[in-house]
C-alpha cells in the first residue's frame, strides 16, 4: 500500500506562533516567526520521510464552519486569530504551493474534515493514512493499516494503539468526545460524565446509539454515580446527539481536483525565490526549500 501523508497544518503553525521568538520580520515589517517555524517543521519531514503522496490541510472555517450552524457557540472561546497571524497562514499556504503539495483549505469544513474526506477518497486506490497531527481528534480516522503520528513527540500509532492513549477505540473516539465534551472547542458533553466514566459506559454499550437506547440499564451498572448518569443521559438525549455531529469528523468535504492521490507536483522555482525573498530566509533554509523542491 502506498502511504498518503496528511499534514493537520494549523497546529504545526500555531505551534511556531508562539514558541518561535519574534525576531523574524518580512520585508514589510510584519512578523514571520510562525512561517519561519513552519518551514522547519514541513523541512523535516519533506527530508525524513521523502513523501511521494502528501496533502497539507490548513483551517479556514475558524468561525464559517458547518458546526457553527449547528451550534452557534462552537469554538466560540477562542480569541479570533491576529491580523499578524492570518498573514502567516497566508505565506504558509504559499510556501506549500511552491513546493509542489497539494494544499487542502475550505469556507466551511476545517481541517480534520479535509484531513478525513481525503483518506476516505484515497482508500479505495490502495493508500493508508499517515496522520501527522497529535490531535486526538483525529484518531477516530484511524483505518486497519494508518497511522497517526506526533511528530514534535517522534510518537507513532494505530488504529490498535487508540485505546491505549485514550481508554477507547479508535471508532468510539467521537462518541467519547461527545459524552464527556471539549473544552478546546467550546463542547459541553454531558454533565457529570467524565473520561473514566465514558470510557466505561462505551466498552459497555459498544457506542452511543445503544448507549441512549438501553439508558435504562446504566443504573444497575457497577459504575460510581450510575443512577445519576442515566438520569442525566435521558434529560441531555438531544445534546448529546448533538455533541456526536460536532465530534464527529466529516467524510464528504469537497476536495476540488485533490480527489485522490495527493501526488507531489511539480515545484515553483520563481514563487519559491520569492517567497524566500518577502520572508527573508536565510541561505541555510533556502538550499534546503530547492532540495526539498527537487529544485537542486
Amino acid at each position: 500500500m502506498r502511504a498518503l501523508y496528511l499534514v493537520d497544518a494549523s497546529l504545526y503553525v500555531f505551534r511556531a506562533w508562539h514558541s518561535m521568538p519574534d525576531e523574524f520580520q518580512d520585508a514589510d515589517g510584519w512578523p514571520t516567526n510562525a512561517v519561519h517555524g513552519f518551514a522547519r517543521f514541513l523541512l523535516e519531514l519533506l527530508e525524513k520521510e521523502r513523501p511521494a503522496h502528501i496533502a497539507i490541510a490548513f483551517d479556514e472555517a475558524l468561525d464559517s464552519c458547518f458546526r457553527n450552524r449547528l451550534y452557534p457557540a462552537y469554538k466560540a472561546n477562542r480569541d479570533p486569530a491576529p491580523e499578524e497571524l492570518r498573514r502567516q497562514f497566508t505565506h504558509c499556504k504559499a510556501l506549500c504551493a511552491a513546493l509542489g503539495l497539494s494544499v487542502l483549505s475550505h469556507g466551511e469544513y476545517e481541517a480534520d474534515d479535509l484531513i478525513g474526506s481525503a483518506l476516505h477518497a484515497a482508500r479505495p486506490h490502495d493508500f493508508r493514512g499517515v496522520i501527522v497531527s497529535a490531535d486526538k481528534d483525529l484518531s477516530q480516522l484511524l483505518g486497519e493499516h494508518d497511522e497517526q503520528w506526533d511528530f514534535a513527540r517522534g510518537q507513532r500509532w494505530g488504529m490498535a494503539g487508540v485505546k491505549a492513549r485514550h481508554g477507547v477505540e479508535a471508532r468510539q473516539i467521537a462518541d467519547y468526545l461527545a459524552l464527556t465534551g471539549d473544552a478546546v472547542d467550546n463542547i459541553p458533553g454531558v454533565s457529570g460524565i467524565g473520561a473514566k466514566s465514558a470510557a466505561i459506559l462505551l466498552a459497555h454499550f459498544g457506542d452511543l446509539d445503544t448507549l441512549l437506547s438501553r439508558v435504562d440499564e446504566v443504573a444497575f451498572l457497577r459504575l460510581r454515580g450510575a443512577a445519576t448518569m442515566a438520569t442525566r443521559l435521558r434529560e441531555q438525549r438531544e445534546h448529546a446527539l448533538l455533541w456526536r455531529q460536532l465530534t464527529t469528523i466529516a467524510l464528504d468535504a469537497p476536495l476540488g481536483e485533490f480527489a485522490t492521490g495527493h501526488t507531489r507536483g511539480q515545484a515553483d522555482g520563481g514563487m519559491l525565490a520569492g517567497l524566500s525573498d518577502a520572508l527573508r530566509f536565510g541561505p541555510m533554509t533556502r538550499r534546503r526549500l530547492r532540495v526539498a523542491a527537487g529544485l537542486e
